[in-house]
């Protein structure tokens, strides 16, 4: 916002030249204004961030905009009561990237969003790799602004895996190296995306493929069963009262098949989000011939983030030299 309107002044006093202008001062702002649109472009290049649907948002009801933004006792960013998702676009500097893109999906129970600890944080970590990060605020579930809102989160990660495909020359990415990550619930989402993807729940008029190439799937929530599965997040998108075929049709480990994309999990063995989560996730995948890896932390607890304070392994970097590694 500032390089724009430091650029927005010096163009206008440029192109008016107004009479009370020496003549030097004209020539400082021929000389300056290169310098500013440079300044500009890396600015507005590094990060981007707009509305996720330029028009109407589908599924979705006319309510005030009552979005609110705390901080827990750990300095974290939580964001709740979003019904206008957006999507911000971090880019690795000039002559880093390598082509590959990761939409990511922080979590919080399908009831807040934690956007800077497992969204924000992430994606300017993914940009020093070299991997275009699109950090997607997507909508909370709820009835009052939503007329199906165990299909809201869903749609959002479409679009998002929409946007990133169709605008893969505009970003310098492969539109076959788009991935998704997604933490905790985000996790939810993500494998949800990657396990639904032949049904379109948003408009796609170009028939973009909504499939994620890859799946990075950190402390996941994955399954709805009543062994493991994880109450809250599962009471916020569906229901308290969901009936079993739901649960199950959103038990995603439930929905592996061939096509379903490469993953790579992370995992504590102390996580209270049972870490079978992702282990009955693997298993789906080693039966259906699906490329993946899991990597289990012996404690770690839940909603560390891009850190694991107990280990010195860093699943980023493990992360990083898989997907390039991925044929």
């Amino acid at each position: 916002m500032l390089a724009f309107s430091v650029y927005s002044l010096t163009l206008y006093a440029y192109l008016h030249k107004p009479y009370w202008l020496a003549e030097y001062n004209t020539n400082l702002m021929k000389a300056l204004l290169p310098l500013v649109l440079m300044f500009t472009s890396i600015v507005t290049s590094a990060q981007q961030k707009f509305p996720l649907y330029p028009k109407t948002i589908p599924n979705s009801k006319i309510v005030p905009d009552s979005e609110s933004v705390r901080y827990n006792d750990d300095s974290v960013m939580i964001v709740g009561r979003i019904t206008r998702p957006t999507l911000t676009v971090y880019r690795p500097p000039a002559g880093k990237a390598n082509g590959e893109a990761i939409v990511v999906c922080p979590g919080g129970g399908y009831s807040i969003v934690a956007l800077d600890h497992e969204g924000t944080d992430v994606a300017k970590r993914l940009t020093e790799l070299g991997i275009t990060a699109f950090v997607l605020k997507y909508r909370i579930p709820d009835d009052q602004s939503m007329i199906n809102k165990e299909i809201g989160p869903l749609q959002d990660a479409q679009r998002a895996i929409q946007f990133a495909r169709e605008n893969a020359r505009r970003y310098h990415i492969k539109s076959n190296r788009i991935g998704i990550m997604g933490f905790s619930a985000g996790g939810h989402l993500a494998s949800t995306t990657g396990t639904h993807f032949t049904k379109s729940y948003i408009p796609n008029r170009k028939k973009t493929s909504l499939r994620p190439d890859f799946m990075i799937l950190i402390y996941p929530v994955i399954t709805f069963t009543d062994s493991i599965g994880h109450k809250g997040s599962m009471n916020n998108l569906l229901g308290k009262d969901a009936p079993g075929e739901k649960r199950m049709f959103f038990s995603n480990e439930l929905q592996v098949t061939p096509e379903t994309p490469p993953s790579f999990l992370v995992h504590a063995k102390d996580d209270p989000v049972d870490y079978r989560n992702s282990v009955l996730f693997s298993d789906s995948l080693e039966k259906n011939h699906v490329k993946h890896e899991l990597y289990l932390y012996e404690k770690g607890g839940h909603g560390f983030g891009l850190n694991n304070k107990t280990s010195e392994v860093k699943w980023i970097d493990l992360v990083a030299k898989w997907i390039h590694d991925l044929p």
